[in-house]
């Protein structure tokens, strides 16, 4: 679960911005089924939130900034990449940019975060919170020198392979949690530290307005019960959709590379040398189809297809790619695998512009299904959008709903419906599109640009 997330000088963040899923215990009878328990605490944490703001007001950066975040922590950087932080711009700004992110993996709160300017990253920590009280694992610094300097507590200096990395120290445009990552494996760091790189890579599912599902081919080809579910749902959903059908040919490696650019064709054969045998390796190419490569002794290559059955009035079925589908119904089946997932699994989920080429009435219906399927396990939903049906105290929680606006520094801030006084019989719709909230667009004169373009 995610707790908060703090941000500094980075895109149109300047000034520290704080998001928090923390619950409002001003609001203990609102909506008790969203609320989950935080381990070693008296908080709880929310299942969902709603981020507001016009265009450019910056809710999609405080996106970008924890897909950065988890990138540092994850991923090691080239010598010379630099630490690829985005500052916010503004004359002679070189002030460093700050992450402080709080989450709970293996029924622990932890908290990782960093500061970094252009070429290194300046101070790092890994903590855990046990009742409200912070517990180092370690801390980084680097010196003037250049000198990475690690130190950390006694379970990890027990641990003869990250001492030896404590030692060196790795280098100074990455983080150490990377440095680990990249240079250990699983059975070496111990449990704390694989829950924490599960989390990141696993249960923080980050999901972009043009990006895909990569292995959604080859998931629903492997898992029956996931077909039927994702046939159901678009069939629910007033898609025109009946039902799926998936086809599993394989190809030959001369047919591959006629199907993929050849650019992509050169990156996959220089990853293909890496892979181990058994792995499988999945491409998804446009569409929604998807490229499948089993490294064995002998690579063997398969094309799965998505077949989306229709069903005309006289009963008969007619078949369409699923390319040949609607934006709308292509980007619905790309969430589709988080809804199959909560039922049995946890994950957060950050969906940035959930409402892009989606209908409102979908996207409530979506955010509600979500809700309830997830009611066994510990998962959130976050999602930035201008759809303003989701402003329904009937479907989230006062302290659910947050805005995102500019101010004259054109810095964003962000804020929650809980910094308002509103009544509970408010209607929150009507006065967010009445500007009572800020956080929505101040239109200049139409009529004037009408004029002017007329003469």
């Amino acid at each position: 679960m995610l707790v908060s997330f703090s941000v500094t000088n980075f895109r149109s963040f300047f000034e520290e911005q704080t998001f928090s899923m923390v619950a409002s215990k001003r609001l203990a009878e609102s909506h008790p089924s969203h609320i989950l328990p935080l381990p070693n605490s008296e908080e709880s944490v929310l299942k969902t939130a709603i981020i507001y703001g016009a265009n450019g007001a910056g809710k999609s950066n405080l996106f970008r900034a924890l897909r950065y975040v988890r990138s540092i922590a994850l991923r090691p950087n080239k010598k010379f990449q630099g630490t690829r932080r985005e500052k916010f711009h503004t004359i002679g700004n070189d002030l460093p940019s700050s992450f402080d992110l709080q989450f709970v993996a293996n029924n622990k709160i932890y908290r990782f975060g960093f500061k970094a300017d252009d070429s290194k990253i300046l101070e790092e920590w890994l903590v855990e919170v046990i009742r409200g009280r912070d517990h180092i694992m370690y801390e980084r610094i680097t010196e003037e020198d250049g000198k990475v300097r690690v130190q950390a507590n006694k379970a990890l200096n027990k641990n003869e392979k990250i001492k030896a990395l404590i030692t060196i120290g790795g280098p100074q445009n990455q983080s150490f949690l990377a440095t680990i990552n990249a240079t250990l494996s699983p059975s070496d760091i111990g449990k704390d530290l694989t829950e924490i790189f599960h989390w990141f890579s696993d249960t923080l599912n980050m999901i972009a307005p043009n990006e895909v599902y990569a292995p959604l081919g080859h998931e629903l080809t492997e898992d029956s019960s996931f077909l039927k579910f994702a046939g159901d749902f678009l069939k629910a959903s007033a898609t025109g959709v009946d039902h799926l059908e998936t086809e599993k040919k394989e190809i030959s490696e001369t047919e591959l590379k006629a199907l993929l650019p050849e650019q992509a064709w050169k990156k996959f054969s220089e990853q293909l040398e890496d892979h181990e045998d058994g792995e499988i390796g999945i491409i998804r190419i446009p569409g929604g189809n998807n490229l499948i490569v089993e490294r064995t002794n002998e690579n063997r290559f398969y094309k799965v297809s998505i077949q989306v059955s229709h069903k005309r009035n006289d009963e008969c079925d007619f078949q369409l790619d699923l390319r040949e589908e609607s934006d709308g119904t292509r980007r619905l089946l790309d969430f589709v695998p988080a809804l199959h997932r909560v039922q049995k699994e946890s994950g957060v989920y950050f969906i940035d512009e959930i409402d892009r080429s989606m209908h409102p009435m979908l996207v409530w219906k979506f955010l509600e299904f979500f809700l309830n399927a997830c009611k066994l396990s510990q998962s959130q939903i976050i999602v930035t959008t201008h759809e303003t049906n989701l402003l329904d105290l009937e479907l989230v929680r006062r302290d659910e709903i947050w805005f995102t606006e500019k101010d004259h520094n054109l810095e964003t801030k962000i804020y929650s419906l809980m910094d308002f006084k509103v009544r509970t019989d408010l209607d929150i719709r009507k006065n967010y599109l009445n500007g009572r909230f800020g956080a929505i667009p101040f239109l200049g004169n139409f009529s004037k640009l009408e004029l002017e373009a007329s003469c």
